[in-house]
C-alpha cells in the first residue's frame, strides 16, 4: 500500500502524525533564542606581547618576526598581520574559516612555548586572544553627570556596572570615559632640593607609614587578644603630616616640600553624551546567551538602577542592538505575513474553490512549523534573519507540490470520480514529478551546506532548513494533502449569486488565457525555428547588459548607527580635540537633530586595564564618536546619506589629521557595514612605502564614488629623548637604568602606596608640581641621586633632543606593510576599481615595493568564486536527478535550457532596476535553479504521459501545454508574489534581501515565460528528429531483411 493510499484510508492517523509534528514544532520555536545572525563561528586569534621600554623597531625586530616566524607554520592559515608599536606586539592570525576555534587555539599555544626561549629576557608571557560574536557589546550606556562628575566612577561601579555584572547571561560590563579617583602627592623640587631630598624618598617613606601591621597575639589573664598597629590614612590630607626629614634640628613635613591633591588621574578618557559630560558603560554578554532577552533584562534595570544613583547622574542608551535585531525580525515576520496573504491569494484566484484554498492554507504552516523542530535540535539554533527569510522563500515553494496534486484531483473530481479514488489515482499520476522536483529542489540547496568561507557560515543555516521543509512539504503533498481532499473536495454543486457574480470574471479571463496560450503554443510547434532563434536572440542580448551591472560584496544595511573617528594631529593637546569635538556635536546636533537620538564621544587616553577602550584607537589627539539616529521609518534621509553629509561637514576642518565615518557603527567588510576597498603595499623602506602610499591616496581621490581614503600608518611621532652620557653617569656613580627611573618618577609618578576607602583601592602617586615638569628646561633642571645621596643636575649628565619615532610598523604574511583604504560610497565597487586600476597600473613602483588589493573587494571575489562553483555543482545534480527520472539524456537537457533564461532574467531585472550583483543576489539566482526546472519537469512528464497514451507528438505537446499551463502558473506565481515583500521591503534590514527578491521574481518571470513556448518546442525538435532516427532504423532493418530473403 502506497502512502498516499494509505493517508486516504485512515485520515485520523494522518490528521495527528501531522498535528504531533506541529505541537513538536511550535514548542521548539517557543524556546528559540532571537538574535541577528546564525552563531558564526570566528576564525581569528589574536597573540599579544608587551615588552617594556623597547621602541616599535625593537619590538619588531626582537619579538614580532620570531613570533611569526613560527606561528606560520600553525595548520589552515590564511593570513598572518602584526603592529609593532611601542611597548606592544599584537599578531592577529586569520584562519579558513569552518575549523574548530579551539583546537588552533591549542595548537597557536604549543608553537609560543617552542618560541619563547629565544625571546629578550624582558618580554612578557604572549596572551592568546580568541575574538568571538560575544566581544560585540550588546548595549552602550551613555551617562550625563554634573556635580558627581570626580566621584563618577565609584558611582557607576558601585550602583551601575555590579547589579548589571549579576544579571544571567551578562559577561563584563566596563565603564568607560569616567576617571579613576587618585591621591597625588605634587613636589616642589626647589623645597626638595633644599632640603636634599628626592621624590623616591618621600614615596617610600609613605608607603612605609600607609601599613597595617598585624602584632601577633598575647594572654592577658584568661583572654587571648591579638595586637596589631592600624597605621592606614584614613583621610588623604593626613598624610600632609607626615615627617619626611629634619632639617637644623626641626623636622620637615610633607606640607613643607609637597601638597596632597585629592582628585582624578591627570590624563584619562572623557565621554560626553549629546553634549554633557559623564561615561558610558559598556555591557558584553556570555558566550552562547540571547542577546535579545539580556538587552530587555538590562533595561528593565534601569529605571531601578536609575533611583540608586544621584539626582544628576542620569542614564541613557547609545546603542541597544537588540533593537536592531527585533526591528529586523519584526519586518522579516511582517514579509512572511504578506507572502502568504498573496500565495493563498493566487491559489484562491486559479482553482475558485474555498475548500482547495483552506486544505493550501493548511499545508503552508504545517512545513514551516517542523523546520523549528530542526532550529531547537541543533546546537546554537535560533531565529534569527537567515532561518526567518528562509520560511519566507520557502513559502512560495512549499505549496507548489501540494498545488500540482490538489490541481490534479479537482481535475479528477470534475470528471466525475468518487473523491476517494479521484485523491488516490490522482496522486499516483503526479507523485513521481512532485518526488522529481523537490529532489531538484534539495540538490539546488543541499550543497548550500558546503560553501566554505563567509557566505558559507551564513547560509549553511539556509541550505538545511530548506532541505528539512522541502521534504516535509513533500510528505505532507503524497499524504496530508490527498487526504484532506478526499474529505473536503466534492462535485461543486451550483454555486451562489454572489460567488458567481464575483468569480465569473476571473474564470473568464483564465479561459481566455488558455485558448491565447494555446493559440501561441501551437504557432511556436510549427515555427520551431523562428522560435529558436528569438529565444537564442533574447539570451544573447540579456548578457551584452552584464557588463553595466556593478558589484559589491553585501548590500548595506541601514542599523541607524554611525561611528566616527577622528584624528587631529598627533601630539595634539587634549583639550584641542574636546573643543572640536564639542564644536562638532553642536553643529550636528542642530542640522541633523530631527534624524539624531544620541550622539556621545570620547576624547583621551584610555585606561591600560579597560579591555573595551584600549582594543579600540585612542589617544589625546583621537576623538571617537558613536552616533544613533532615529529608526528608519522616524526620518526623511538614509543612513548612507547622513554620513556622506558628515563627511562633507567634516572636510571643512583642516586642522583634522584623518577622519572616518563608518556606516553601521564598524568600518566596512562587515555584514552591515559599508564596503571597503584596500589596497595593500609591500615593502621594507617606510620612505618608499610611504610616497607609493600618498600617490595611491591623490589617485583614489580623484576616483568618483570613493570617501573617507585613509593611510593605516601614522604619521612619524615627535618626541623627546634624553642621551645620557655612560662615561659622566659613571663618573657621579650612577647608571642608565636608575637614571631613567628617577626621570619617569618625577614626570610620570611613582605609585607609592594605596589608599583604602569603601572596600576600593586607589593610587596614591608622587611627582613633580604639574608647573615644574612644562618645558625643557624643568627636565634639563631635574636633580638625579647616587646611592650616596649626592645630586647631580640632568643636563650635566645628558642632553634632550626632539626627534621622529617610527610609527606603529604593520606586517601581513611577514612582510611589512601599510595599507590604503577607501569606503564604497553612491557606486558599485566594481566601477570603481575599474576606474582605479588603469591609473595604478600607470603609476611607478619602485622596486622592492608591491601592491595588493584586498578588503571587501577580496571576500566578495572569494565567495563569489565559491558561488559559481556551487551553481556548477547545482546544475550537474539537477542534471542526475531528472535523467535518473526520465531514464533519459535528452529531455533533461530539454528542461535545463530554462535555466539560461532564468539568468537572463536575473540579469536583465538587475540591470533594469540598477541593483548590484552581490552575495545576496547570486543566491537568488542559484535557487531559481531549482525553481525554473520544476516548471519543465511538470510539462515533460505530462507530455510523455500523453505520448504513452497514445497521442501524436503535436497533440501530446498542444494538451500538456493546455492542462499543465495553470499549474506552471501557479507554482510561479505563488513563488513570485511571495518574494515581493521581500523585494520591496522598508523595514529595518530590508536591504540585505533586497537583491534576492528582485533576482527571483525578474529571472522566474522572464524563464516562465519562455519556459511556456521554448520548452515545449524543443521538445518537439527532439521528438520529431527522434521519430525520424527509428523510422531510418526500422527502414535499414526491413531492407536488410528483404535482402537476405532474396538471398
Amino acid at each position: 500500500m502506497s502512502l498516499y493510499e494509505g493517508a486516504v484510508k485512515k485520515p485520523i492517523m494522518t490528521s495527528l502524525c501531522f498535528l504531533a509534528v506541529a505541537i513538536f514544532g511550535l514548542f521548539s520555536l517557543s524556546k528559540l533564542p532571537v538574535d541577528l545572525y546564525p552563531d558564526i563561528e570566528t576564525n581569528t586569534i589574536m597573540v599579544m606581547t608587551t615588552y617594556q621600554g623597547a621602541s616599535a623597531s625593537d619590538i619588531e625586530n626582537n619579538v614580532t618576526r620570531p613570533l611569526e616566524n613560527v606561528l606560520n607554520s600553525v595548520s589552515n592559515l590564511k593570513h598572518i598581520t602584526s603592529r609593532s608599536s611601542e611597548n606592544i606586539s599584537v599578531i592577529t592570525l586569520e584562519f579558513e574559516y569552518g575549523y574548530d576555534i579551539d583546537v588552533l587555539t591549542n595548537d597557536v599555544r604549543d608553537k609560543l612555548d617552542m618560541v619563547s626561549s629565544m625571546l629578550p629576557d624582558e618580554v612578557e608571557t604572549p596572551i592568546i586572544f580568541k575574538f568571538s560574536t560575544d566581544m560585540i557589546p550588546i548595549l552602550l550606556l551613555s551617562v550625563q553627570a554634573e556635580e558627581s562628575q570626580p566621584a563618577l566612577y565609584k558611582i557607576l561601579d558601585d550602583n551601575v556596572a555590579n547589579p548589571l555584572a549579576r544579571v544571567p547571561g551578562v559577561g563584563t560590563v566596563s565603564i568607560s570615559g569616567a576617571p579613576k579617583r587618585e591621591v597625588n602627592v605634587y613636589c616642589d623640587p626647589n623645597k626638595l632640593d633644599a632640603y636634599n631630598l628626592s621624590v623616591e624618598t618621600i614615596s617610600s617613606i609613605i608607603s612605609a607609614e600607609n601599613r597595617n601591621t598585624p602584632g601577633g597575639t598575647f594572654d592577658v589573664g584568661s583572654n587571648t587578644y591579638s595586637l596589631r598597629v592600624e597605621g592606614e590614612f584614613k583621610d588623604p590630607k593626613e598624610m600632609e603630616n607626615i615627617v619626611v626629614g629634619t632639617h637644623n634640628g626641626a623636622s620637615v613635613y610633607l606640607r613643607d616640600v609637597a601638597k596632597v591633591v585629592d582628585s582624578v588621574e591627570e590624563r584619562a578618557q572623557k565621554t560626553y553624551s549629546n553634549g554633557v559630560q559623564g561615561a558610558m558603560i559598556v555591557v558584553q554578554k556570555q558566550s552562547g546567551a540571547n542577546s535579545v532577552a539580556i538587552s530587555q533584562k538590562v533595561i528593565d534595570m534601569l529605571p531601578q538602577l536609575q533611583k540608586s544613583l544621584p539626582s544628576d547622574v542620569k542614564l541613557g542608551i547609545i546603542v541597544n542592538t537588540s533593537d536592531n535585531i527585533l526591528n529586523t525580525i519584526d519586518s522579516l515576520e511582517e514579509t512572511i505575513m504578506y507572502a502568504m496573504l498573496f500565495v493563498i491569494l493566487v491559489v484562491f484566484v486559479f482553482l475558485g474553490r474555498w475548500r482547495a484554498t483552506v486544505i493550501i492554507c493548511i499545508t503552508i504552516p504545517m512545513s514551516l512549523v517542523a523546520s523549528f523542530i530542526y532550529l531547537g535540535i541543533i546546537d546554537g539554533g535560533s531565529l534569527n534573519i537567515i532561518s526567518l527569510s528562509c520560511l519566507s522563500i520557502a513559502i512560495g515553494n512549499v505549496v507548489d507540490d501540494a498545488i500540482v496534486v490538489l490541481e490534479n484531483v479537482t481535475t479528477h473530481i470534475e470528471r466525475g470520480s468518487e473523491p476517494k479514488q479521484a485523491a488516490i489515482h490522482a496522486t499516483n499520476e503526479v507523485a513521481i514529478s512532485v518526488i522529481a522536483s523537490t529532489l531538484t529542489m534539495i540538490a539546488v540547496f543541499f550543497p548550500l551546506t558546503m560553501v566554505s568561507g563567509m557566505s558559507g557560515v551564513l547560509f549553511r543555516q539556509l541550505g538545511w532548513m530548506m532541505c528539512v521543509i522541502m521534504t516535509v512539504s513533500t510528505v505532507s503533498a503524497l499524504s496530508f494533502t490527498p487526504m484532506m481532499c478526499a474529505q473536503l473536495l466534492r462535485l461543486q454543486k451550483k454555486q451562489s449569486k454572489m460567488f458567481l457574480t464575483l468569480y465569473t470574471p476571473i474564470q473568464r479571463a483564465l479561459d481566455g488565457l488558455d485558448v491565447w496560450y494555446q493559440n501561441r503554443l501551437n504557432w511556436a510547434v510549427r515555427h520551431r525555428l523562428t522560435v529558436m532563434i528569438g529565444c537564442a536572440a533574447f539570451f544573447v542580448a540579456s548578457l551584452f547588459c552584464a557588463k553595466y551591472i556593478g558589484t559589491e560584496f553585501f548590500p548595506a544595511a541601514d542599523n541607524s548607527r554611525i561611528g566616527i573617528n577622528l584624528q587631529l594631529p598627533i601630539g595634539a593637546r587634549v583639550e584641542r580635540a574636546e573643543a572640536l569635538a564639542s564644536e562638532l556635536t553642536n553643529k550636528w546636533m542642530t542640522r541633523y537633530g530631527d534624524m539624531m537620538k544620541v550622539c556621545n564621544y570620547t576624547v583621551g587616553q584610555a585606561d591600560s586595564d579597560n579591555t573595551f577602550a584600549s582594543m579600540q584607537d585612542n589617544g589625546s589627539h583621537i576623538i571617537s564618536m558613536n552616533i544613533t539616529l532615529k529608526p528608519i521609518k522616524e526620518r526623511t534621509k538614509s543612513l548612507t546619506e547622513v554620513a556622506a553629509l558628515m563627511r562633507e561637514d567634516l572636510k571643512k576642518y583642516p586642522e583634522l589629521d584623518k577622519y572616518q565615518v563608518n556606516v553601521g557603527g564598524s568600518r566596512g567588510g562587515s555584514m552591515s557595514g559599508q564596503s571597503t576597498i584596500d589596497y595593500e603595499i609591500y615593502g621594507y623602506d617606510f620612505e618608499k612605502t610611504d610616497s607609493v602610499a600618498q600617490r595611491l591616496k591623490r589617485i583614489l581621490s580623484s576616483v568618483k564614488g570613493t570617501a573617507d581614503i585613509r593611510i593605516s600608518r601614522d604619521n612619524y611621532q615627535p618626541e623627546y629623548q634624553v642621551d645620557f652620557d655612560r662615561q659622566k653617569l659613571a663618573i657621579y656613580g650612577l647608571n642608565l637604568t636608575t637614571a631613567a627611573n628617577a626621570l619617569r618618577n618625577r614626570i610620570n609618578g611613582s605609585t607609592a602606596s594605596y589608599f583604602r576607602e569603601d572596600g576600593d583601592e586607589y593610587d596614591i602617586k608622587v611627582m613633580y608640581d604639574p608647573d615644574h615638569r612644562q618645558s625643557i628646561e624643568d627636565i634639563e633642571n631635574i636633580l638625579l641621586f647616587n646611592a650616596q645621596g649626592k645630586g647631580v643636575r640632568l643636563k650635566e649628565v645628558g642632553t634632550v633632543v626632539e626627534r621622529f619615532n617610527p610609527p606603529t610598523i604593520e606586517r601581513k604574511d611577514r612582510e611589512r606593510i601599510i595599507t590604503v583604504s577607501t569606503v564604497v560610497q553612491d557606486r558599485p565597487m566594481s566601477d570603481i576599481i575599474a576606474d582605479a586600476q588603469p591609473l595604478i597600473d600607470k603609476m611607478e613602483v619602485p622596486s622592492g615595493v608591491s601592491i595588493n588589493l584586498s578588503g571587501s573587494y577580496e571576500d566578495q571575489q572569494d565567495s563569489f568564486r565559491d558561488l559559481a562553483m556551487l551553481a556548477v555543482l547545482i546544475i550537474i545534480l539537477v542534471y542526475i536527478v531528472m535523467a535518473s527520472q526520465f531514464e533519459s539524456f535528452t529531455y533533461p537537457g530539454i528542461i535545463m535550457t530554462s535555466i539560461m533564461f532564468a539568468f537572463s532574467g536575473v540579469v536583465l531585472i538587475l540591470w533594469i532596476t540598477g541593483t548590484n550583483l552581490n552575495v545576496m543576489s547570486m543566491i537568488g539566482g542559484i535557487m531559481l535553479i531549482g525553481i525554473v526546472v520544476k516548471n519543465g519537469i511538470v510539462l515533460i512528464d505530462y507530455i510523455t504521459l500523453n505520448r504513452e497514451r497514445g497521442m501524436s507528438i503535436t497533440k501530446s505537446v498542444l494538451h500538456a501545454g493546455k492542462s499543465r499551463m495553470r499549474p506552471v502558473l501557479m507554482t510561479s506565481l505563488t513563488t513570485i508574489l511571495g518574494m515581493v515583500p521581500m523585494a520591496v521591503g522598508t523595514g529595518e534590514g530590508a536591504e540585505m534581501w533586497r537583491p534576492m527578491g528582485v533576482a527571483v521574481i525578474g529571472g522566474l518571470t522572464f524563464s516562465t515565460i519562455l519556459t511556456l513556448l521554448f520548452v515545449p518546442t524543443l521538445y518537439t525538435i527532439f521528438a520529431f528528429n527522434g521519430v525520424r532516427r527509428q523510422r531510418r532504423k526500422l527502414h535499414k532493418a526491413l531492407e536488410m531483411s528483404n535482402s537476405k530473403n532474396q538471398e
